[in-house]
């Protein structure tokens, strides 16, 4: 049994239950952890030829009333309150916010690398999954109008945020600003206007190649935007408490309904499982329970 205390572990391109660790003193014990489909699905891929792996990076403990802790250990493993990446949220948050705002945090932090102060009026983005979720409530939250996001997905639930239309093909070269959230960058710089911004967002697979051609003659700017790019913790942690105390007073219930599900942590092999067929979860934002 791996020492990390992981709830679930990939092997084979499989995800499989582990039992429970006993928390060392002082330590949190897993409550929730949150799924990140991409990354999961680019793990499990891995280990099909590669070696087993502990799965997960956000894992939620504590209590509601005082303010979830979310650690970046693997899914319900116990963390210490004072490690590394270790973030508060605001007393009184819903878990589900305290999930959601843990991906729009990505964004924020994300759009921090875009020089100046760039309009972000008709800004598209790539993906309909959490990550082009918390993009989207981002864009919103700083002002941007004529949110457009590129889908393939069927009623897609990141139609419900507020001010964004989902499309199923874009211009080539109509827009200011594409932010890829999702699978592969491919193709995303042709759907850039001659020197607009493509932003990158979502983790490329290491082997994607853009255009670079095109860009330099059509004087494109390339940004990558991980969330650890010249980290700062207390600029992290302030960040995220901003993300989630704006998600606490502009979301609804229909709105958390849509994009969040809390499955039992029981169930997580079948969720894996399902994560590259048709029946994924139509929710973008998926929180596993180890409460007992």
């Amino acid at each position: 049994m791996p020492p990390d205390g992981a709830r679930i572990r990939l092997a084979g391109g499989r995800a499989s239950l582990l039992p429970a660790l006993p928390t060392p003193k002082g330590w949190i014990t897993a409550s929730f952890s949150v799924l990140s489909p991409g990354t999961e699905k680019r793990h499990l891929a891995a280990t099909v030829m590669g070696r087993d792996k502990a799965s997960g990076y956000m894992t939620i403990g504590g209590e509601e009333t005082l303010g979830w802790r979310l650690a970046p250990v693997p899914h319900g493993a116990p963390f210490h309150p004072q490690g590394k990446g270790t973030l508060s949220a605001p007393a009184g948050t819903p878990v589900r916010i305290a999930a959601l705002g843990r991906f729009q945090l990505m964004a924020a932090l994300g759009l921090t690398h875009l020089s100046g102060a760039r309009d972000l009026t008709g800004a598209l983005v790539i993906g309909s999954g959490p990550v082009a979720l918390g993009c989207a409530l981002e864009l919103q939250r700083r002002g941007a109008v004529g949110i457009r996001v590129l889908t393939r997905r069927p009623n897609a639930a990141i139609a419900q945020a507020p001010g964004v239309q989902c499309v199923r093909e874009v211009t080539p070269q109509s827009v200011p600003l594409a932010i890829y959230a999702t699978g592969s960058p491919q193709g995303t710089a042709e759907l850039v206007r001659t020197g607009g911004t493509l932003g990158v967002l979502g983790t490329p697979d290491g082997h994607d190649v853009i255009p670079t051609l095109s860009i330099h003659r059509r004087a494109l700017t390339v940004v990558g935007m991980h969330e650890l790019a010249d980290h700062h913790p207390r600029r992290y942690q302030a960040t995220y408490t901003e993300v989630v105390t704006w998600l606490c007073g502009q979301v609804t219930p229909r709105q958390l309904d849509t994009w969040c599900r809390i499955v039992p942590g029981h169930l997580a092999p079948s969720v894996f499982a399902s994560l590259a067929g048709p029946d994924r979860p139509e929710e973008p934002v998926i929180i596993f329970s180890w409460e007992a």
